[in-house]
């Protein structure tokens, strides 16, 4: 597995965990702030997982 490859998993993951406890919170009833927090995380951590991915896949064109 190579670093571009590790990295990308890592931000993809991210992205997943900060859902899916937005997702919980939200179900739980707990409060719509923490909430809304989290799922502005999430826009935050897609942002970066775009640039990432995208840098990956300009890296691994540029090296073929």
């Amino acid at each position: 597995m190579t670093f571009t490859s590790l990295i990308s998993f890592a931000v993809v993951a991210a992205v997943a965990v900060v859902l899916v406890l937005g997702l919980a919170n939200m179900m739980r009833g707990g409060s719509p702030n923490r909430s809304q927090n989290f799922m502005r995380w999430r826009v935050l951590l897609q942002f970066g997982a775009i640039i990432v991915l995208m840098l990956a896949l300009w890296l691994s064109q540029r090296g073929a």
